[in-house]
């Protein structure tokens, strides 16, 4: 592991444990040039997951793209960082718990939206503007209606 201090190639573990949800193992490490200490996760090697887009193009399954959106959309929300991290975990095992490395990005974007539903109903809608990419004002009045009847 490269140190981020001095680019150093070799590093030791300090200390490991369990990631709150369990789904990774936090390390410590040191610098063994620098003794600069940092932190790394560690995830198990899965097959990669790859979502395929309206176009019919494919892109890998990309966590951090799903959580700068969720981040986007809880601008100025009371949203704990941890909160969007643990959905963005829960739609990950739930993909990865279907046994399929391939997932069609609406079926994603529905994932995203029915847990952000019973996170935040503002985000949701902000998250469902650009997801959904609604083509006139009526489609959004509709969703916002929507949005009211249910919540």
């Amino acid at each position: 592991m490269r140190c981020p201090q001095c680019g150093h190639l070799d590093s030791k573990v300090v200390d490991s444990r369990s990631s709150d949800d369990g789904e990774s193992i936090r390390r410590r490490r040191e610098c063994t040039s620098c003794g600069f200490r940092f932190t790394t996760y560690e995830r198990a090697g899965d097959l990669p997951l790859v979502v395929i887009k309206k176009d019919g193009t494919t892109e890998p399954f990309d966590r951090e793209k799903i959580l700068r959106g969720l981040i986007t959309a809880a601008v100025k929300r009371d949203i704990p960082l941890s909160r969007l991290e643990g959905l963005v975990n829960d739609v990950e095992t739930e993909l990865r718990n279907t046994f399929r490395n391939e997932v069609i990005s609406n079926q994603l974007g529905d994932m995203v939206l029915v847990r952000l539903f019973s996170l935040d109903k503002v985000a949701y809608i902000r998250f469902a503007s650009v997801y959904k990419d609604f083509k006139d004002l009526d489609e959004f009045t509709s969703e916002l209606g929507s949005v009211r009847s249910r919540g």
